[in-house]
């Protein structure tokens, strides 16, 4: 009998085990198997869903309201694990912290395994969501620097802000290569090079994560737009972009696998399709690719509502449960759903009907896990008030001056025209001068950045600046424009610059973001070259120089401009401290040293970027002799931009001229400072592979360094490279480099080496 009554008793303590581990507290933080162990369901599929702040708040006459019965339902009901952005527009730190800890009280002390909630942001150039901070330039201006330590310390201020914020994941950086410049989120790219948006993009990573996510300075970055999303077929955002396998190897892959190999945590997923297939649907490029070839092992999070737009927009789902299949099956660990619980409901029932394996759930809420606990959300899932000291200090403001000075590009000149002698008399107009958000852009205190309202009192327009350089008996102005406001007398303009000695004509883009910047012509808009127009006939007749300053998150065609004007400054979205920028080089206070991180069209049917094929270059045949002429026609070509000292490359070695498989050359070139004006000097490596088994490109950017030479002098400036730096890949699709010669060039100069695999 005694042995019958331990047979019964065995199987119901094994019952009251489960029931007990079901039941307990949750797990030490270390121990994200016993958390999963221990976990519904449910409560795992809602670790994977992220909803917007808009489902459980609202905002009235600028205040924001947390309703509390919908933050439950979220969390206690639904089990959600994280939330997102902003209603409509940025919120003080105060409101911040208050609403973070309010929704983490319920998280902490309503549910029932107690798993701290994470908030997640779009701080793209600084802490764009928190009013008050630090707004730096756009990542095409940072390409622009050619700095990546200033890119480092950019993104180490916009960390510290954000986690000062009570925010500990932001989604950024851009990785996208920026080689389509219709596109309207050409600005937060780094550039239409492979090899600048690496460096570029590891440094803002870097500088975002810093060596411990626990740390009050550190964020997790987000690696994205995985993978082709910048060159959409149309231009426009979210389009579909048609991609050959070794195209998207040899220009699109490159930079995430950089960032993978920094470290980067966590990586969305490209919002359209490629070659005809969802990226959120491809398991080849979620898995086989990402996880597979790259070795990626984070976090994979959807954009915006685009796991539902499978079914609506694309059309590869009959159904949003199949789009969800589709998607968790492809690879994608978490979903930004973002209004609602269909994606939750539906991977439940998924799971459920056998069609996905709970083994495959547990792979997702273990990294979202794992990513918490990194963050120290399980130590400390309120906001830290410690992070506090690091918002708002002065010298943020010296770091987005240095990098809005070192971006913006000076591409004419004519005859010394810059820098202004501050005892002249300056003539301002058009609807740059007087705009903020055309300085900072996108994502600026609100989305589509158009809200000057909600910006920090007493920022610079591009018109304040110049008076404050000049004084107010040098500054002459005509009237305020807007970007939509055409409305001009000429007869007035001409009378206003009768005493002007210079004009400067601020023009460009207003703000915008994603698909509501799309256009259908790069050319500058109509009412700008009308009022150009004006400009320069009442500058001629005045004896007055027009300078040019164009405030854009892309290259705008000014071809029919460009000669009517004496000088030229491409500002790009320069930021909060952009108009001092501008007005320190346009009165010489800073020698400008940007140089172009894209090719700046001539014309908007003659697309090309600088490492283009020699084929793609404008083809002339002459008969009967059958020669061929090649020109590559650009306004500017990837890499311009003036300063206003001058310098000279001499000396070019390439050291041994030999290379081999395990060795490196040394590739050395002396540059001078032969102007009157201390200046930064961009110096870049290029190559060219002169015959190829694909054919190559006509060069590509392998190395740069910046210097800064007192007039004067002169530094070697050193470069090593491997056989690595002048791979490319082959037909089989694997990166290959080929026995042959290669040509370097540097500052005009060039040398050649020779490659041999033995």
């Amino acid at each position: 009998m005694k042995r019958k009554y331990i047979y019964l008793l065995v199987p119901a303590l094994a019952i009251c085990m489960v029931l007990f581990v079901r039941s307990a507290k949750p797990a030490k933080d270390t121990d994200i198997e016993v958390l999963l162990s221990r976990m519904t369901l449910e409560e795992k599929v809602g670790q994977m869903t992220n909803l917007t702040l808009s489902t459980i708040a609202r905002e009235e006459e600028n205040n924001l309201i947390l309703e509390i019965p919908k933050v439950k339902d979220a969390i206690i009901a639904h089990n959600i694990g994280s939330f997102q952005n902003v209603v409509s527009h940025a919120y003080s730190v105060e409101t911040w912290h208050t609403i973070i800890n309010q929704i983490q009280d319920v998280s902490m002390k309503e549910t029932r395994m107690k798993i701290p909630f994470l908030y997640c942001i779009d701080a793209v150039h600084g802490a764009n969501y928190s009013l008050n901070s630090t707004l730096f330039p756009h990542n095409l201006a940072l390409g622009a620097t050619r700095n990546p330590e200033l890119v480092k310390k950019c993104a180490e201020i916009t960390a510290k802000e954000v986690r000062a914020s009570g925010i500990r994941y932001n989604f950024s950086p851009v990785l996208d290569v920026g080689r389509q410049p219709l596109w309207p989120r050409f600005a937060e790219t780094f550039g239409e090079d492979v090899y600048l948006t690496k460096v570029m993009g590891v440094a803002s990573i870097k500088g975002y994560e810093g060596s411990d996510l626990k740390s009050i300075n550190s964020v997790a970055s987000c690696m994205k737009h995985y993978v082709g999303y910048s060159v959409p077929d149309n231009g426009k955002d979210r389009a579909s972009a048609n991609i050959p396998e070794i195209a998207l190897r040899e220009y699109f892959l490159p930079s995430f696998k950089a960032a993978i190999d920094a470290k980067a945590h966590t990586l969305m997923v490209n919002s359209a399709e490629v070659n005809g297939v969802p990226v959120h649907a491809s398991k080849y490029l979620l898995s086989d690719v990402l996880r597979g070839e790259l070795g990626y092992k984070g976090v994979v999070i959807s954009d915006w509502e685009d796991v539902k737009k499978m079914h609506e927009r694309h059309r590869v789902a009959e159904s949003y449960k199949e789009a969800v299949r589709l998607s968790v099956e492809a690879g994608i660990d978490m979903c930004i759903v973002p209004m609602d619980f269909k994606f939750y409901e539906y991977l439940i029932e998924l799971v459920k009907e056998g069609k996905i394996s709970e083994d495959r759930i547990n792979q997702s809420v273990r990294r979202i896990l794992e990513l918490k606990k990194e963050l120290g959300l399980f130590e400390k899932p309120y906001v830290e008030k410690e992070a506090l000291k690091n918002f708002g200090l002065a010298e943020y403001k010296t770091v987005a001056l240095d990098a809005a000075r070192e971006s913006v590009t000076l591409l004419k000149n004519t005859n010394q025209t810059l820098p202004i002698a501050k005892s002249k008399k300056v003539f301002v107009i058009g609807p740059g001068s007087v705009s903020l958000t055309a300085l900072n852009g996108a994502w600026s205190y609100t989305w589509q950045g158009k809200e000057s309202k909600y910006f920090p009192q007493g920022e610079r327009t591009i018109a304040s600046a110049i008076r404050s350089e000049i004084g107010d008996d040098n500054f002459l102005y005509y009237k305020d424009f807007d970007f939509r406001d055409s409305t001009f007398n000429v007869e007035e303009i001409r009378k206003a610059t009768e005493t002007a000695d210079y004009i400067v004509l601020c023009l460009g883009e207003d703000a915008y973001a994603e698909t509501p910047g799309n256009i259908k012509d790069l050319n500058l808009p109509a009412a700008q070259m009308r009022l150009a127009k004006g400009v320069c006939w009442a500058g001629k007749l005045n004896k007055a120089p027009v300078i040019l300053v164009l405030t854009s998150g892309r290259p705008r065609i000014i071809r029919e401009l460009e000669p009517e004007v004496s000088a030229i400054l491409f500002a790009y979205w320069p930021g909060s401290q952009g108009a001092s920028a501008v007005g320190d080089i346009l009165f010489g206070d800073y020698n400008p040293n940007g140089k172009l991180p894209f090719t700046y069209p001539k014309f908007p049917g003659d697309i090309n970027t600088y490492d283009h094929k020699q084929l793609d270059e404008a083809v002339e045949e002459t008969v009967p002799e059958y020669k061929y002429y090649y020109k590559f026609d650009p306004q500017w070509e990837f890499g311009y931009g003036l300063s206003y000292t001058t310098f000279e490359y001499s000396n070019l070695t390439v050291s041994p001229d030999k290379l081999t498989a395990t060795g490196s050359v040394k590739v050395s070139v002396t540059v001078k400072n032969t102007g009157k004006l201390a200046g930064k000097e961009s110096v870049e490596l290029y190559a060219r592979d002169l015959y190829a088994s694909v054919t190559p490109s006509v060069k590509r950017l392998r190395a740069f360094k910046k210097i800064n030479l007192e007039p004067g002098t002169s530094q070697v400036v050193e470069f090593q490279l491997t056989k690595d730096d002048l791979a490319f890949v082959g037909q089989n699709m694997k990166w290959i480099t080929e026995a042959g010669e290669f040509e370097v060039m540097v500052g005009g100069l060039k040398g050649k080496l020779n490659y041999n695999d033995k």
